[in-house]
């Protein structure tokens, strides 16, 4: 039985696309087949084709010709990807939290019950304890964030954080042992900064402290 991939659809594309190529399937210079060619060919649909194009362009492989078509520019990569890759996924979730959690936190801040502001501020001291090593970092500090998204009261955005919740844990620890350090003091009182913010109820503080976090992260991780 073959073992269950964690990575993407996109990222499985890429590499068996990748594989054709270094098996000699195509030339350097050559026009690959279209999207409408590769996606039944591949069992995916034209979207999925098209970001394993990017990814693969992205590494030198593959040149995009606007208005004539993808062709094959190497035959190997001329970047680390495996680590270029990760970067690039990491940052991808941290924009999506972006997203999610600044606007929960705004929610949280005008809609929380007293119930669930004690859950937050819960998680926010397990958050402080549990940080020994990157692994319970990350878990402490996705169910205090969860925490918040579900005090938004928006089933929605806890449904979008739950979905998301998994890859981003993958993501996550992956960009801990990137900076190789499981937590400060200084990112905890950020995150007491955010609490305070929804426990008086000012939703624009609550929401720019958690958008300023989080983009913190994603540019902190672009720079290493």
């Amino acid at each position: 039985m073959s073992p269950i991939l964690r990575e993407s659809l996109s990222d499985q594309v890429a590499r068996l696309l990748l594989a054709r190529i270094q098996a000699g399937e195509w030339k350097v210079g050559q026009k690959l087949p279209g999207e409408t060619t590769l996606a039944p060919q591949l069992g995916v649909g034209r979207s999925t084709v098209r970001e394993a194009i990017r990814q693969l362009s992205g590494q030198g492989v593959l040149s995009t010709r606007q208005g004539a078509g993808v062709f094959l520019q190497a035959v190997s990569p001329s970047v680390d990807w495996d680590a270029l890759v990760t970067r690039t996924n990491i940052s991808s979730i941290l924009e999506a939290r972006i997203a999610i959690e600044s606007e929960a936190a705004a929610l949280a801040a005008e809609r929380h019950t007293r119930d669930e502001l004690d859950v937050i501020r819960a998680a926010l001291a397990l958050r402080d304890v549990d940080r020994i090593t990157i692994e319970t970092r990350v878990d402490t500090d996705t169910a205090f964030h969860r925490s918040v998204v579900v005090a938004s009261h928006n089933e929605v955005l806890t449904e979008l954080f739950d979905t998301f919740a998994e890859r981003s844990r993958e993501a996550m620890i992956q960009m801990l042992e990137l900076s190789g350090e499981p937590g400060t003091d200084h990112d905890q009182l950020t995150h007491a900064q955010i609490v305070e913010a929804i426990a008086t109820r000012d939703a624009s503080a609550a929401s720019e402290l958690s958008r300023a976090h989080l983009v913190a992260l994603r540019d902190g991780l672009a720079s290493h």
